[in-house]
């Protein structure tokens, strides 16, 4: 499996969506209410052993707390400036628990890249009224994003906006492989692709 797109969710909400390939069609996998997000991803991606990951989720901090002498910015990264992403600081624990399932990934040689749906969302045209809110909307969002891929096709419609974003996240990683992607950051303190 070359990659998969996971949409990384609170602990134990049932929000955490991963989104891969069987042939040419692409499925998803969620994890239950009270279930370990992180167990659950560990679990199914050594299982099923993809090359690489696109997380959505920052894996890393401000430079400022590694590099003091070359950044001064405590809260975002040069990436999350220009995405007008939330600061990894501000997602705390989201932040850690990524970055240490990151390390648990790569332990296993599984390549793991930050991705952001959100922009995807926007490079895209979806109808931003209509993102994450209007659940009549998830065909149409999925039908966009599905045009992107060619000669994939969708086993099952997104349930719900996380499987959207773990689409979304997907087709970051399907761009990155066509050389059709787009790098926010920068590599010292994290490069976010889309």
């Amino acid at each position: 499996m070359e990659h998969i797109g996971i949409d990384y969710g609170s602990k134990m909400a049932g929000t955490t969506a991963i989104a891969y390939l069987e042939g040419n069609s692409l499925h998803f996998a969620q994890s239950q209410k009270k279930q370990d997000a992180d167990a659950f991803v560990k679990n199914w991606v050594t299982e099923h052993q993809p090359q690489t990951v696109f997380l959505d989720a920052p894996l890393s901090l401000p430079g400022v707390y590694t590099q003091p002498a070359s950044y001064g910015d405590y809260f975002y990264r040069a990436g999350d400036r220009l995405l007008k992403a939330m600061s990894p600081m501000f997602l705390g624990g989201l932040t850690a628990r990524a970055m240490k399932l990151s390390r648990a990934l790569q332990q296993q040689r599984i390549r793991v890249v930050e991705t952001y749906p959100s922009r995807l969302a926007d490079v895209l045209a979806l109808d931003r009224k209509r993102y994450k809110k209007d659940k009549a909307y998830l065909p149409g969002a999925a039908s966009i994003i599905m045009q992107q891929m060619h000669r994939l096709q969708l086993a099952e419609a997104p349930a719900n906006w996380h499987q959207v974003d773990a689409l979304l996240a997907f087709c970051s990683g399907w761009r990155y492989h066509q050389g059709l992607h787009e790098l926010y950051g920068e590599a010292s303190e994290g490069v976010i692709v889309v």
